[in-house]
């Protein structure tokens, strides 16, 4: 039985959040503003192609860095610079590098997202039971993360968020949740780690050496190549399952202090 936590450390897309379609790689709203934004000194069918291959080069990246001991993340303009605007004129490279967060921001933002099931009630006890929470994700802009999450009501029930575009850091990088636990105030084996991928957040939680790692399945966690070395201490499917968790933990906790 896994011990009752002090704090949790919570992932954000797969976990907080899940989007049921796929995000199209050059977003249309995305690819006409950049190409207001140059002047149409690029072709907009170049600019499709070129943010296209650019989304897939940025994730061949962040699977190889997130092969590394200590991942790190990329700023904004360096995203844009050497995975989409690389072979564009000087002017319109310089255009898209003054606009680079926020069209970062917009290049995140995902109108589908939802909140996953009993997300806020897990939330809602877990802090009525006075565990401090904290978000820690990798993101190309925490920004819009931040945004969603007070928009869907559920910013108050995080002491911290910590995101990899701000931090500089990437899981399984374990300064990442390090930090946030620092930021909480518990120490990082009093804290549950919570994501959807094992290769990032499983692995994460082991090398920041938190209480324990919980895996929230998400369509992420099925496609993940198989890691049996990185076994979660439980998983759940969805809010729901992660408060039945938490309540048996609790109970657990209370029998054991009655016992005593």
């Amino acid at each position: 039985m896994l011990r009752s936590p002090h704090a949790l450390l919570v992932d954000f897309g797969g976990v907080l959040v899940d989007a049921p379609s796929p995000q199209p790689p050059a977003p249309p709203a995305l690819v006409d503003r950049l190409f207001r934004l140059v002047a149409g000194t690029v072709p907009i069918q170049r600019i499709t192609a070129d943010v296209s291959e650019g989304a897939r080069a940025y994730a061949r990246w962040r699977d190889d860095i997130g092969n590394t001991d200590e991942p790190t993340e990329l700023p904004h303009s360096r995203v844009w610079a050497d995975f989409v605007t690389h072979s564009w004129p000087q002017p319109a490279r310089t255009a898209v590098e003054r606009e680079a967060t926020s069209l970062a921001y917009a290049w995140t933002w995902r109108p589908e997202w939802e909140v996953r099931p009993g997300i806020p009630q897990a939330l809602r006890a877990a802090s009525d039971a006075g565990l401090p929470l904290a978000v820690v994700s990798n993101t190309l802009c925490g920004a819009a993360h931040r945004d969603f999450l007070a928009r869907a009501g559920l910013s108050g029930f995080f002491a911290a968020e910590f995101y990899s575009d701000e931090a500089g850091l990437r899981k399984p990088n374990p300064h990442l949740a390090l930090l946030a636990a620092d930021a909480i105030g518990v120490p990082i084996d009093a804290c549950w780690f919570i994501g959807d991928t094992r290769s990032r957040d499983v692995a994460c939680a082991r090398r920041a050496g938190a209480q324990a790692a919980i895996l929230m399945r998400s369509p992420r966690t099925d496609r993940e190549p198989p890691h049996d070395d990185l076994r979660p201490d439980a998983r759940v499917e969805d809010g729901f399952e992660l408060l039945a968790l938490l309540r048996r933990t609790w109970e657990a906790s209370a029998g054991s202090s009655a016992s005593t």
